[in-house]
């Protein structure tokens, strides 16, 4: 059975079909699927967005595969947290054609020097996914960490390197790929989708 995944992030399919390994499903993009869905993320949660994109491609296939999505963001609490200034709208944060680089950085000038027990933070991530009998399913999960006071690594993508994770004493952009899909927001909802997943079409 495929998966027929919303995205157009190559990091993040990179991602996906590391996690997904093994399962058995063949994991392609909308696009390769020839579909072209574009919907406004429009939710007030990232529950929400990740049903509104799964939504749009469900509509647009031929109901035979099933069709997920992901909503994810990071959540800091002395900004906002998921409301805030980030949060739900992390990929829209200055811009879409942005450099993460310099979102970053503005993030770090807005934090100053706020102590590192006002720094907490955490990635979130809501997956979603349509079975081809139309049954609707979101789970989500998280990632705990601080905000640092510099840019470092260069693994990861986005906010990677500005998110600090206590227990390894590094951000989550200069751990290994491996490492952070043990413990990153959006390993865990597709270890916990997949479960479910599993489980439906026993």
């Amino acid at each position: 059975m495929k998966i027929i995944f919303a995205t157009g992030n190559k990091n993040k399919l990179q991602e996906i079909c590391s996690i997904m390994e093994g399962t058995g499903y063949d994991i392609i993009t909308a696009s390769e699927a020839g579909i072209d869905a574009d919907p406004e993320e429009n939710g007030e949660s990232f529950e929400e967005n990740a049903l509104i994109k799964a939504r749009a491609v469900y509509e647009l296939s031929d109901k035979s595969s099933v069709v997920m999505s992901d909503d994810s963001g990071l959540c800091i609490d002395a900004l906002g947290g998921e409301k805030g200034l980030l949060g739900i709208h992390s990929a829209r944060f200055m811009g879409h054609d942005t450099s993460y680089d310099e979102k970053n950085r503005e993030i770090l000038k807005r934090l100053g020097d706020t102590p590192d027990e006002e720094r907490t933070a955490r990635f979130v991530c809501s997956a979603a996914a349509i079975l081809p009998s139309g049954r609707e399913i979101v789970v989500r999960e998280t990632m705990e960490g601080v905000i640092s006071h510099e840019i470092a690594g260069a693994n990861g993508f986005g906010y990677d390197p500005i998110f600090y994770l206590p227990e390894f004493g590094r951000t989550s952009a200069e751990i290994s790929p491996e490492a952070k899909n043990l413990i990153s927001h959006r390993g865990k909802a597709l270890r916990h989708m997949r479960a479910v997943l599993e489980e439906a079409v026993r």
